[in-house]
């Protein structure tokens, strides 16, 4: 059933006279049920006029007479598929050449000046299936999608002008349109093009999908239509860093709610021109929402730093705990880039044994994203043999809220130690024994030198819950300890030069060192520990 009624008819009359589509009709008439958008062009046209009564002769907005079946195509095929001689990089994101239009250049459509053919050309399956093909050659893994779209901010202006248009002659009748009245050009492009897109590429249209593939539409000969806005309203277009242009949709959308009709109308025509060509597509582009894995290592090489050790541009070690298991997950899963992070971390010269240290790692924009527990374990036992330096354990895929528990409450949780400790003083088994007897010492630690170019000065209080010795000899003896996450374990047995009070040297009257240490246990109960 057609969708409109008689009171619609002076408007549509009205719309159709001064070169607006069907659909643009049906959006200004408040047509918000989705079936007659979804009618070809010509059925749609057709209906329009037999509503209409009007003769064909007379339509401002004539069907383009398609040509032959076989040159349609092909002016198609040259239309898009100059996006096959597009760069297509790792991201997934495909750019238009130079020319840009993957609309027909059929020189028989009237395009409307609302949408700028947007519900036009663009509606075509034949459209569809092409950027079908992109997303399907762009090498992603997924199971549903969501669409997005991007239009020039000029289309809002347009809409503004024809908006003020009907409202002036709907007011003549004693009617009202308000600005809400009208159907989203988004919205009706959505209707349209999400049912085509999910029987192309056979998944559903899910808009918590992390897998987008997003359309950006320009229009090169209306760009100047927003030119005017920023003349009466400067203060809503304000350069920003990351945008190439201040006429943004937002900016353009504000400055439409601030300036008087009266004031609009002097610039801007209404209704407004009909353009010569339809938009072009600035960019196709199919992006993954990032995915996350999480795990336990242990290190044990006493030359290994957890991240790259990089000073004034020169790398000081070949590798580091994050690179021996982010190589491995950024190949598997096809990643473009990955995030590193884990519950504190070790100097160079530090084991972590033990259970290890959680961590986990953020995947950016993944091509392979479904794998079974099976193949993570495979993926499990590739990184372990890969390398002597560290062993990796409970890896699983997480979610980005899990990472959450990682750093809940972190220096509140406690760790423990194993250090060698070497005394300038000879000692005797019973002048370390006093330390077993300490509980819940408080330290004060402002900031270590060592650290200083990386962290804030200031002074730190920190508990060592317990401690216990093992004798060696007159110069040495092992400590483990039990303390506070957070702690300065060295500094806390050299004292600093006095930056950590009290420490082992003047607890025990000595000066003391510490020769080796080793992260005996992360108590983070996370992520969950899996079976071997």
């Amino acid at each position: 059933m057609f969708p409109l009624t008689e009171e619609n008819k002076h408007v549509a009359q009205l719309l159709l006279s001064t070169g607006t589509c069907p659909r643009c009709i049906f959006r200004f008439c408040g047509v918000d049920f989705h079936a007659p958008y979804k009618l070809p062009y010509k059925e749609l046209l057709n209906e329009l006029q037999k509503f209409l009564e009007i003769e064909k002769d007379e339509l401002v907005l004539e069907v383009p007479n398609p040509p032959p079946k076989k040159i349609r195509l092909q002016e198609l095929e040259d239309g898009i598929d100059g996006i096959d001689n597009l760069s297509q990089n790792g991201e997934g994101r495909v750019s238009v050449i130079e020319d840009g239009s993957i609309a027909s250049k059929s020189s028989n459509l009237n395009v409307c000046n609302v949408c700028l053919g947007i519900l036009q050309e663009f509606c075509e399956k034949e459209f569809i299936k092409k950027v079908c093909q992109k997303v399907e050659a762009s090498g992603f893994e997924f199971t549903n999608l969501v669409f997005s779209v991007s239009f020039p901010p000029q289309l809002s202006v347009r809409e503004h002008a024809a908006w003020l248009l009907v409202k002036q002659e709907m007011g003549k009748q004693s009617l009202s349109l308000g600005r809400n009245d009208i159907v989203q050009l988004k919205e009706a492009y959505k209707w349209i093009t999400h049912p085509l897109f999910s029987e192309e590429l056979g998944v559903p249209i899910d808009g918590k999908s992390l897998f987008e593939v997003s359309v950006v539409f320009a229009h090169p000969e209306t760009v100047e239509d927003c030119h005017f806005l920023r003349a009466i309203c400067p203060d809503c277009f304000k350069p920003a860093k990351n945008k190439q242009s201040v006429f943004t949709r937002m900016a353009v959308m504000k400055a439409l709610t601030k300036i008087k009709e009266e004031d609009f109308r002097k610039q801007f025509p209404c209704p407004p021109n009909s353009p010569k060509a339809v938009c072009t597509v600035l960019e196709i582009e199919c992006a993954h929402g990032a995915v996350f894995v999480a795990g336990r290592y242990n290190k044990y090489s006493r030359n290994l730093p957890q991240t790259p050790w990089i000073i004034d541009g020169e790398r000081k070690l070949e590798s580091s705990v994050e690179e021996l298991i982010s190589d491995h997950l950024l190949a598997v899963f096809k990643a473009e880039s990955f995030n590193f992070s884990s519950s504190g971390r070790e100097d160079v010269d530090v084991r972590t044994l033990g259970n290890g240290r959680p961590f986990a790692i953020e995947l950016v924009n993944p091509h392979r994203v479904h794998f079974t527990s099976q193949e993570i374990k495979e993926l499990q036992q590739k990184i372990n043999n890969s390398s002597n330096k560290i062993q990796v354990r409970d890896l699983q895929l997480v979610t980005r809220e899990a990472i959450g528990h990682m750093k809940e409450g972190e220096e509140e949780k406690t760790k423990s130690y194993s250090a060698l400790i070497w005394t300038n003083k000879v000692i005797q088994k019973k002048d370390i024994e006093f330390l077993n007897d300490i509980k819940d010492l408080k330290i004060d630690q402002k900031t270590p030198l060592r650290v200083l170019h990386r962290r804030p000065l200031a002074v730190r209080t920190r508990i060592i819950h317990s401690m216990e010795t093992r004798y060696v000899d007159e110069h040495h003896f092992h400590l483990y300890l039990k303390t506070q996450a957070g702690t300065y374990i060295k500094e806390f047995v050299h004292g600093d030069f006095g930056r950590t009070k009290p420490n082992i040297g003047s607890l025990m009257n000595v000066t003391a060192d510490i020769l080796e240490l080793d992260v005996e246990s992360v108590d983070v109960d996370w992520p969950p520990a899996l079976d071997d």
